[in-house]
């Protein structure tokens, strides 16, 4: 049963509800809308931990993306100021994981998760213009996976789906700007089973415009032109003083944390101690205004050039997604960047050798950073 012939059936289904002798009220008729927002999923890290373990292999770290774009657009009918049923479409977004091992290696996953719904929709009008509304139906909805392993993570079937009938329920606030508009402000949570056995669930809160067949809005009374003023000419006035200048814009904040002080040597998961400093700066964070976050990570010389550049940029990817947490801010307003040993703070002449000994690794120790730059501070 394909998505094609699913949008059929509820559309027939819908149709036969409606087709019976219902009384016509003043609030019944056909709406349409589209909504759109964020969409978030939990994922199961110690499920994916677990799974790499029975094969063999230790988890080290896994870095998770459980937030994206969702939207939905549909199409309904109000039998009255209480009751209406719905039908749609929905896109949730793309979800993933990536998961780093020992033996060396990585497992990645994601899962793009789409459908159609049938609800039914109860209203309780606050006033005029004001009303809330639950819902509670039945979605169809396509689960694709897609796996891929690096190094030793070997996988067999990256490609994965699984198309299911579930449930979905929400709540929501509706502001009617006119009879034919409105506004709609909603919290949704889809029940998902994926195409490998797990079962969760993925909330979508959005905003959207609602628009009403056949409500248009009356047309005013007509009313007498007020009598005619005749008035004195006003005297002439100065002009106006010309706009002050448009301020400067804010200059960049830049931290900048030792990374051996974030980090043990070699890895790229914030360490208790680390945590401490980053905790600091999103409490100074809090209290102001910005436009983007952008997290540099640099590493020093030492080793080969592939491995500096992956690593610095993992270690910029952990701090960005602490900070993320901890400010409670989307991932567009951060920027990440991994240096392989290029803008070192040391003098070329500071730290000689090649080979990694404690005495190299000491004085190379300021070229090992993160650089946190917070632009359009107020």
């Amino acid at each position: 049963m394909n998505l094609r012939k699913v949008t059929r059936t509820v559309s027939l289904f819908a149709l036969a509800l409606t087709a019976g002798t219902f009384a016509r009220a003043d609030d019944s008729g056909w709406y349409t809308g589209v909504s759109a927002g964020q969409a978030r999923a939990k994922i199961d890290d110690v499920k994916i931990a677990s799974g790499l373990l029975a094969g063999g292999f230790t988890t080290t770290a896994i870095s998770n993306d459980e937030r994206h774009f969702g939207f939905k657009a549909f199409g309904g009918y109000q039998f009255d100021k209480y009751f209406a049923l719905e039908s749609g479409y929905f896109d949730l977004g793309e979800f993933g994981y990536l998961a780093n091992t020992l033996p060396a290696g990585t497992l990645s996953g994601t899962i793009k998760i789409k459908g159609l719904n049938l609800d039914g929709v109860g209203s309780l009008p606050l006033t005029s213009k004001f009303s809330v509304f639950g819902r509670v139906g039945f979605i169809y909805a396509e689960a694709k996976d897609n796996f891929s392993g690096s190094g030793l993570v070997n996988v067999t079937n990256s490609r994965r789906s699984k198309r299911d009938p579930n449930y979905k329920f929400g709540a929501g606030l509706q502001y009617d700007f006119t009879q034919a508009f409105g506004l709609r402000l909603e919290a949704e949570r889809y029940r998902v089973d994926d195409a490998v056995g797990n079962k969760g669930e993925v909330d979508l809160y959005s905003v959207g415009l609602l628009y009403r067949f056949g409500r248009e809005a009356p047309s005013p009374a007509p009313v007498a032109p007020p009598p005619p003023v005749v008035a004195a000419a006003p005297a002439a006035e100065p002009p106006p003083p010309p706009p002050p200048p448009p301020p400067p814009p804010p200059k960049p904040r830049r931290v900048t944390f030792s990374a051996d002080s974030l980090f043990d040597f070699g890895k790229a998961t914030v360490k208790p101690a680390g945590k401490q400093s980053l905790d600091q700066l999103a409490r100074d964070l809090k209290s102001t205004q910005f436009t983007v976050i952008t997290v540099i990570g640099y590493s020093d010389r030492i080793g080969a050039q592939a491995y500096n550049q992956k690593l610095s940029t993992r270690r910029a990817e952990a701090v960005r997604d602490y900070l993320v947490e901890s400010l409670e801010i989307p991932y567009s307003k951060t920027e990440v960047k991994g240096m392989d040993g290029a803008d070192p703070v040391t003098k070329p002449n500071e730290c000689v050798g090649e080979k990694r000994t404690p005495k190299l690794i000491a004085c190379l120790q300021p070229d090992r950073r993160v650089e946190v730059e917070v632009s359009g501070t107020k």
